[in-house]
């Protein structure tokens, strides 16, 4: 039997390194445009995205397979629903992908100025971390993994230090300019909220690749909790910072913020200092995504409810057919996207992501009171008053979070989600075949 390659230490990085890439780094820009309300929009995502955490944490328990969501859903609601989280849930990472991708070159603009104004230059340079980073999850799941944990920490620590630093040059009147949009003050909260969900999608990381996890039902739970409780630390703290020290007009403005952070307290050197950090960060969060972009496809190609050229692993044990075509749909969007700014094309990608992964969350945060009852053998009467309640408490949350994605991009999602149809109905018509096939071979 195979050795299983993730432990404690590369779980929590997947996990941390996945939330802690673009959004933190990218975000603030997208957030200017709302004000300094979106310090306590982070501060309820932080506290709905940790009560998703904990639901997580509870079906991974349950069920230590891999696929994470796709499981619990498929087992709680049946086939159809669980297809659909499946394909929601691809839909998310590798369109997530392709924000992180973005984001990258962004901060690599920090170097290389026309990456900012040269669309072409910066497709290319986008494409190719793509690419790299998809040969390297090609190449097998335990070096992917060994990279994500050192990309994890060159991170980590240089982005807390700067943060605590920068607290120091805060300037008050920047703080007060709560709410700057034209929005209503509870929209422009819940707007920020919506967008600054993009920077916690991810806390569900550890519960897809279970198959490859030492001990999964102690291990898993744990590099969950620990990583989003970390993320949300550093998230609150260097927003806080970034916008007391950088006014909302540049703000708006900027294609890295932090480096631009970084400059403003320690000049031209702080800030390609940053930009390399920064860059390392998104890295490293395109690393781990890419990782997972071909394990839920995977376990639902195992199940009957994707193709099964999804199913198919290497040596190395790496799903390269999934990876692979992952990072064609990446391709293809960032073509669609060519004439944009970064700017533009990071909000916009990030809204459809986080949408398509909210319809994940609403099955997930809901699957457990279904689970019990199909599958009695899993309850514990002791404790389920609370991890139900929980379980309730995440739906609403997520549920707000779905209103406040806006009508544009919940008209898009559906779309998207619709167009998952044609291939469930094409699984299921192989799979009806190959049962009628084997009754007649009994028969």
């Amino acid at each position: 039997m195979a050795k299983k390659a993730l432990g404690m230490w590369m779980l929590t990085a997947l996990v941390l390194g996945n939330m802690i890439g673009s959004g933190m780094l990218f975000l603030p820009t997208s957030l200017a445009q709302y004000g300094t309300i979106t310090i306590f929009s982070w501060i309820a995502t932080a506290v709905g995205s940790m009560i998703l955490a904990l639901v997580f944490s509870k079906l991974c328990t349950l069920f230590p397979k891999t696929g994470g969501p796709y499981v619990y859903c498929k087992e709680g609601f049946g086939r159809f629903v669980g297809f659909q989280v499946a394909y929601n849930y691809w839909l998310y990472m590798w369109i997530g992908n392709a924000a992180i991708s973005v984001a990258f070159t962004g901060y690599l603009s920090t170097f290389w100025p026309k990456l900012a104004t040269n669309n072409l230059l910066g497709f290319l340079v986008t494409a190719c971390a793509v690419w790299f980073l998809s040969l390297v999850n090609i190449i097998g799941i335990r070096f992917a993994g060994s990279l994500q944990l050192i990309l994890t920490i060159a991170k980590f620590l240089p982005l807390v230090l700067l943060s605590f630093v920068a607290l120091f040059f805060i300037k008050g009147e920047n703080l007060l300019l709560v709410n700057v949009s034209s929005e209503p003050t509870f929209k422009a909260f819940s707007g920020g909220a919506m967008l600054t969900l993009w920077a916690f999608l991810g806390l569900e990381s550890a519960s897809i690749p279970a198959d490859e996890v030492k001990n999964p039902q102690k291990i898993i739970p744990r590099a969950t909790v620990l990583g989003t409780g970390l993320a949300a630390i550093v998230y609150i703290l260097s927003t806080v910072v970034i916008m007391g020290v950088i006014p909302s007009t540049a703000l708006r403005e900027s294609v890295a913020p932090f480096a631009d952070l970084a400059g403003s307290i320690f000049g031209n050197w702080g800030r390609l200092a940053m930009g390399a950090i920064a860059a390392i960060a998104c890295l490293g969060a395109l690393n781990g995504w890419i990782l997972l972009q071909g394990q839920v496809p995977l376990a639902a190609a195992k199940d009957g409810l994707f193709p099964q050229k999804f199913s198919q692993i290497s040596k190395s044990r790496s799903p390269v057919f999934g990876i692979v075509i992952s990072s064609l749909c990446v391709t293809v969007l960032l073509i669609l996207n060519f004439t944009k700014s970064l700017a533009e094309q990071f909000t916009f990608i990030i809204s459809m992501a986080t949408l398509a992964a909210i319809i994940a969350y609403l099955y997930t945060s809901i699957a457990e009171f279904v689970i019990y009852t199909k599958h009695p053998d899993k309850a514990n009467k002791k404790g389920n008053f609370k991890s139900l309640t929980l379980s309730l408490l995440a739906f609403v949350y997520a549920f707000w979070m779905m209103m406040s994605s806006g009508q544009e991009i919940v008209f898009y999602g559906a779309i998207l989600m619709f167009t998952g149809l044609p291939l469930y109905s094409l699984t299921e018509w192989k799979r009806g075949r190959k049962q009628i096939a084997a009754k007649a071979g009994l028969d």
